[in-house]
């Protein structure tokens, strides 16, 4: 919060808990709202309450705007719903549909009911009907729209007609007499074609649109393919129904990384740092006891047996190895998955060539496999494990490195493939770089160790195991 240094900031803080309304006003004056937002983060939610109720409208409904989702259902909690409904007209739609959607059902429809303007009412409830992870779920309807059969002086008319609602402006959107969207009117045109006859001369026909029904996954690839600042949106049978803009978009491709990086790391829940013990316990326990799940796996396989004729006391020096096969097998796969999850988020990896990509994946590890075996096996011939019983030492280095190289070339098949099947089922894929991946490698890996040494026991020690 650039506004503030350290001190000012805990003087605002003592301001705030003894309710000096005038001081605090004065103090938050030339803030930013998102700057307030930060600032009532801290705070708990009757503190937020009561500086919101200190700001204008317009202030106020910027706040709730910029807030955390679980903050702002903190204070929405604490509000009437004549005063969200006053803080909702003040918003663009798109903004007021993220914010009624923190409310249950039966508020919901109480304040939608209090909204005074009843154009605001309709756009919002006409955009709740959307997915919210579409792109009619994020767009807004407020824009300038213009007929094509307009003339010059009388668009700039229309344009300047509908300009004093909006806040930010970076088309104007032509559509024919079905309102269907045919181009796109950039206010360049106005001063480099003043004297046009009608707009359709003039404007940019078949602008880049997505459909309501397009996940906004693929309309934020599309922003980032084609540089968009904003981009119209249109029903199946191409009439124009709203506009997204480049700061939903941010904020989403913001919320998706969080979302893969918990789901990378084990979390099955958003979770935040100020989320209660139990909530954060919830997310982030599932995972732990797969992962004690595939640990026991791994314990019963080493263990085989459990008697004397067992790999311990044939190959006693397999077992330094055995956090070397086990972390190998976890890090090529999560680098595998990891490979995959982002050429599948930014639109680098299409299924259309996840055939190809499994082929180039299958000779990457074929050289890190035979690197990485190579290196083992130098390390073995260096350093034997058993420098008394040379044919043991050669052994253990045999199953070593045999192991490590099949361990490489499944751990990045199966990192790869995994993504890509998740995707086709509809599933999180990030899901795959997680511990999913990183334990079915642990136990695939110890399989393989466990198989190979048993195979090389018998075939140059003569012991069935």
């Amino acid at each position: 919060m650039k506004e503030f240094d350290e001190i000012a900031l805990d003087h605002l803080n003592e301001l705030i808990k003894n309710k000096d309304s005038e001081n605090v006003l004065a103090a938050m004056a030339d803030m930013h709202p998102a700057d307030i937002a930060e600032l009532i983060s801290d705070l708990d939610a009757e503190e937020a309450l009561f500086i919101l109720e200190l700001l204008d409208d317009e202030t106020a409904a910027d706040v709730l705007v910029e807030l955390d989702e679980d903050e702002r259902a903190d204070l929405l909690e604490l509000m009437p719903n004549e005063e969200i409904a006053r803080q909702l007209e003040q918003m663009d739609a798109d903004d007021a549909v993220d914010v009624i959607q923190e409310l249950d059902e039966e508020d919901r429809e109480d304040v939608i009911k209090h909204i005074d303007d009843v154009e605001q009412a309709g756009d919002i409830v006409d955009l709740l009907q959307y997915d919210e992870d579409t792109a009619g779920g994020h767009m807004s309807t407020e824009m300038i729209v213009v007929n094509e059969n307009l003339s010059m002086p009388d668009c700039i008319k229309a344009m300047r007609e509908q300009a004093e609602d909006m806040d930010e402006i970076y088309n104007i959107y032509v559509v024919d007499d079905d309102n269907r969207l045919k181009g796109i009117f950039p206010l360049k045109t106005t001063i480099t074609n003043p004297s046009a006859s009608k707009i359709k001369h003039v404007m940019e026909p078949d602008p880049i649109s997505v459909k309501t029904d397009t996940p906004i996954e693929d309309v934020a690839l599309d922003f980032e393919k084609y540089d968009l600042v904003a981009m119209p949106v249109i029903d199946s049978i191409g009439r124009l129904v709203g506009r997204i803009t480049v700061d939903d978009i941010i904020d989403q491709v913001r919320e998706q990384s969080e979302r893969d990086y918990q789901l990378a790391s084990g979390i099955s829940a958003d979770v935040e740092t100020d989320d209660s013990v139990w909530t954060q316990f919830r997310a982030r326990f599932p995972w732990l006891l797969i992962g004690i799940v595939g640990g026991i796996a791994n314990a019963l396989i080493l263990d085989g047996d459990g008697g004397e004729n067992s790999w311990q006391t044939y190959l006693p020096g397999m077992a330094l190895f055995i956090p070397l096969i086990g972390g190998t097998g976890g890090n090529v796969g999560t680098q595998s998955s990891a490979i995959v999850v982002q050429g599948l988020a930014n639109g680098s990896l299409e299924m259309k060539n996840a055939g190809k990509h499994l082929v180039k994946e299958f000779g990457v590890a074929l050289l890190n496999a035979t690197i990485i075996a190579g290196l083992v096996l130098l390390y073995n011939w260096i350093f034997p494990t058993d420098p008394d019983d040379m044919r043991v030492s050669h052994l253990t280095s045999m199953a070593v490195t045999i192991s490590l190289f099949a361990v490489v070339l499944f751990a990045s098949v199966f990192g790869t493939f995994v993504p890509i099947m998740l995707e086709k089922l509809k599933i999180d894929p990030a899901i795959a770089t997680g511990p999913f991946v990183t334990v079915t490698n642990d136990i695939v890996g110890m399989v393989i160790y466990m198989l190979i040494s048993s195979t090389l026991i018998e075939q140059f020690l003569g012991v069935t195991l």
